[in-house]
Formats: C-alpha cells, structure tokens, sequence
C-alpha cells in the first residue's frame, strides 16, 4: 500500500455544483440550452474572480485551493493550471445516490486532460445501509484510487457523506440535529475503515462538519490509521449560514490532523442571487465573494495558530 497523502494548509473554495445550480440558482430543468449553459459558467467565472482577489489581498497562494467541474469550469480549469493554483475537479455524477462516473468508463481521459492537483469524489455511504449499493461504491472507488495511485497522477480527495437510514432517524425521534451530534460521527469512523478495507485510499478526506472536538480527533486516528499518517482531513461547510461554518471551523482547526477546509455555498450563494436578481453588481459580487473566502480562511489560521500556543 503506497499512500501519499498530503499535509500542508489546503483552504479549498468548492463551486463544483452542478445540479444545484441549475435547479437551486436558475430553476431549470431538463437538458440545458447552450445559453444557460454559458450562464452557468458566467456565474462560476464571478466565484473564480472572487477567489483570485482573495488571493491578491492575502490569502496564501500555496494554500489555496478551488473544486470546479469540467462541464462549467473547462476555461476556469486551464486558466488556473497556467497560474499555478491549486485545483480540484469531481469525477462523480451530481446528484447521485450512489456513486458513478460522469464520465463512465472515459473518466481516466478527462482526468488526464486537466490533471487536476486533486481529483475529487462525493460518495453517500451509511456503514449500515444496504451492503449491494455500499460494494458497488467500493468497488469504483478501489478502482479510482488504484487508477490514482500510479505515477504521476492526480492526489485522491474523498467527500463522505453519511445520510441517516431510516431506522437510525428513529432512534433519535426524526431530529436531524440529534443524529448529526450524536450518530453520524461513529458512522463516519465506520464508514472509513469500510472504505480503507475495501482498498480506497484518499489522500485527504472531506468530513461534514463536527461540533465536538472529540469526534474531530476520532475522524483523524482513523485517517491515519495503519501507516496512514501523512492523510490529511478537510472539513466541510455543508452550506450552512456562516455561525455554524465558523464554529464548525474553529473546532477542526484545533485538532492536529484537520488541515483545512472546503466552504462554498457558504461563500458565493447568496452573492450570485443577488447578481442574478440585478441587485447588486459583478465587481460587488466578487468583492463579497472574496472577503467571505477570507474570512474563513482567517478564522481557521486563527484557530490553529492558537491550538500551536497552547501545545
């Protein structure tokens, strides 16, 4: 097993959505027409720009990252690469249930043709839901990360998902808030030795967001588990309002092994509704964009830099 994971600062600003934006940001449905598929890319252009200013005005250049899909994001993709800039690109299918491949069996091409920093999965997996659609998942995702492992390619990002199964919801009387706090981080935990026994090895993993420090730490001596030690974890923002982001960053920051995060609905939601709306204008947009990017990555340098203190 050769595992190459990755420790340094990884601040990721995340605009790889897909269906949302159709759907959530411009209420379409169906295949899109070529105009709102060059609206779409136009909206993720103004996220791109807002992510360059934040880097212009102080967040580190090697510490900052963007996940952008190849079917919106194509020119975003190249331009950043000519850059230098951190990239990350999805390889899974949006809005799935259970993991697949955009791109089929062609997905190792369209790896190849961006060679992203990162290549990025989105994967729901309940260790205790059905075990045909969990073997089914694990069995692409060994076959990515062998894919991914051999020389010269891209490093391998997991976003875990763990969405309740019904019987679990019950246990804690159908409050969401209840199975987050106090079922999901143990599933988690489950859900990743699964997935390393089943030979999917990231190199860093994407966790939703955890209140407890304890379940950060957890999430971490799993990671690493077995010789795993140079895995790192990023912390997801889950499109919540920006209190909950904050708390949920400021925790992992406290927590060896948590190096960074991956915000963006959080970020860029609401200033694209309002551009859209013609409520405010693009240069706006951008700037707020920016100074939200910013903002996190400050809260989460603060927090770590006051975990390094106390060590």
């Amino acid at each position: 097993m050769t595992i190459r994971g990755y420790q340094k600062p990884l601040y990721i600003l995340p605009f790889d959505h897909r269906g949302s934006f159709e759907t959530g940001m411009f209420g379409w449905k169906g295949a899109l027409s070529p105009e709102q598929t060059a609206q779409i890319a136009l909206a993720k252009q103004v996220i791109y720009e807002g992510f360059e200013s934040a880097v212009a005005h102080g967040v580190p250049k090697e510490k900052a990252g963007m996940l952008v899909d190849e079917q919106f994001g194509t020119a975003i993709l190249r331009d950043a690469a000519r850059k230098g800039y951190i990239t990350a690109c999805p390889t899974e299918k949006s809005g799935q249930e259970e993991f697949d491949f955009e791109y089929g069996e062609d997905f190792a091409s369209h790896i190849e043709a961006f060679h992203p920093t990162f290549c990025k999965v989105l994967v729901r997996y309940n260790p205790e839901g059905d075990p045909a659609p969990n073997q089914r998942q694990a069995e692409l995702l060994k076959r990515l990360s062998d894919y991914l492992h051999a020389a010269n390619r891209s490093l391998f990002m997991f976003e875990l998902l763990v969405p309740a199964e019904k019987a679990q919801l019950e246990t804690v009387k159908g409050d969401k808030k209840a199975y987050d706090l106090k079922l999901r981080p143990q599933l988690m935990v489950q859900a990743i030795r699964q997935l390393q026994d089943a030979q999917a090895e990231p190199d860093v993993w994407k966790i939703e967001g955890l209140d407890r420090r304890e379940d950060c730490e957890k999430i971490v001596e799993v990671a690493r588990a077995d010789g795993r030690d140079s895995v790192g974890c990023i912390i997801l923002g889950r499109g919540e309002d920006d209190a909950k982001v904050l708390e949920w960053l400021t925790t992992a920051a406290g927590v060896p092994g948590f190096i960074g995060f991956a915000v963006g609905r959080t970020d860029f939601w609401q200033p694209l509704v309002l551009l859209r709306d013609n409520k405010i204008s693009r240069d706006t947009a951008v700037d707020q964009i920016a100074h939200r990017y910013r903002e996190f990555v400050g809260v989460f340098e603060s927090a770590k830099k006051s975990r390094s203190l106390k060590v």
